[in-house]
Order: C-alpha cells, then structure tokens, then sequence
C-alpha cells in the first residue's frame, strides 16, 4: 500500500500542472482570489460566468497547443481538477477539447443549465471519460450537486464513473487519490515507467 506522500508524487507526474488566476470574486464581495473563474455565487442553479470561463478555456487551450508542440500526443493528455478546477476542466474538454484521453473532476459540479451541457447536445462524436469523486460530507459544494453533474453528463453520452467518499468533506483523501491514481494509469498505460525512465 502507498502512503499518501508517494500517491501525491505518482499522480503528480501524470499531470501538467496550471494554476488559476488572480481575479475578483463576487462570493467573496469582489475580492481578489486566485480562482478559475468568477462566478455569481456557490450553487447550481445560478447562470454561469461564461466570460470569465472562456478567458480560461483559452489559456488552457494554448497550455495543451504548447504539449502538443513538444511532441505530446493529444490522446495522451488528462485534464482535470479539484473544485472549481474540476469544472473548468470539464469546460475545457466538453466543449472545446473533445478528443483528449480523459476528465477528472475533484468535488465539483456544474451548474443546471451550464454551457457544457448545451456542447454536448450538439456533439456526436466519442467523447472522453470523466472520472468523478466527492466527499459525502462536503458542506462547500455539496454532493448532492456532483451526483447530478455526473447524471446529467451520462445522459448526454459521457461514460462517467462516480465515487462516494463518507466522512470526507470538501478535501482530499488519500482513498481518493488511490483510486485516482489507478484510473490515471489505466487512461495512459505505462506513464509511471516513462516518468522513472
């Protein structure tokens, strides 16, 4: 069994790392805040900030471009993210990076009538997997909201897998990133033995 320390560092060399911007945040009163994107409040049924969201979308779109330039193969790159992170990487691959190797969404959700949902209505190719985990007892973005994103992905063509964490609020748990780990290595098969090489 890893402990948490060697999870971490196994699932860090699977991912390129971007971090979000520095940007005012209307739920916290226009305050500067490092997030991906602004939005109108914490919850699901409110309109999305899509401005802020294509700003980012764009961003990472030139992340992926530069991957692609140094020799990256496209169907060999993984988006994904914690909370507001696993959202935009939703909005990246769903509506403008359809053929990448998979999604991975950490305690997010989005919102009901999110402009993810209307991209997939329109699409008809093969679209990624997303794998998809939330604590139980998350009080920030509730699970509730989670289970309902990953329905509402499936019912427009997305295999999506979900997994429940009990006892876990919004965080991450070593269980989680165990079971993160192993879906990274089964999207790209042989990552870790490249990584040593």
């Amino acid at each position: 069994m890893l402990g948490q320390k060697e999870v971490l560092d196994s699932v860090q060399q699977c991912m390129e790392v971007q971090t979000s911007a520095i940007r005012p945040y209307t739920p916290m009163k226009g305050g500067i805040s490092s997030v991906w994107f602004d939005r109108l409040k914490i919850s699901n049924d409110c309109p999305e900030h899509l401005e802020s969201i294509n700003i980012m979308c764009q961003v990472l779109t030139d992340l992926i471009d530069d991957e692609i330039k140094s020799g990256i193969k496209k169907n060999r790159i993984l988006v994904g993210g914690f909370s507001m992170g696993g959202c935009m990487a939703m909005h990246l691959a769903y509506r403008n990076h359809q053929d990448v190797a998979g999604v991975f969404a950490l305690s997010s959700f989005l919102n009901k009538t999110s402009a993810v949902y209307q991209a997939l209505r329109e699409s008809d190719g093969v679209l990624p997997e997303l794998f998809q985990c939330h604590g139980a007892a998350d009080e920030l973005v509730l699970h509730s909201w989670g289970e309902e994103t990953n329905s509402m992905l499936k019912s427009l063509g997305v295999s999506a897998k979900f997994h429940s964490f009990p006892g876990v609020y919004h965080e991450l748990s070593k269980a989680e990133l165990e079971k993160l780990k192993s879906w990274i290595l089964t999207k790209l098969p042989g990552e870790l033995e490249r990584q040593s090489e």
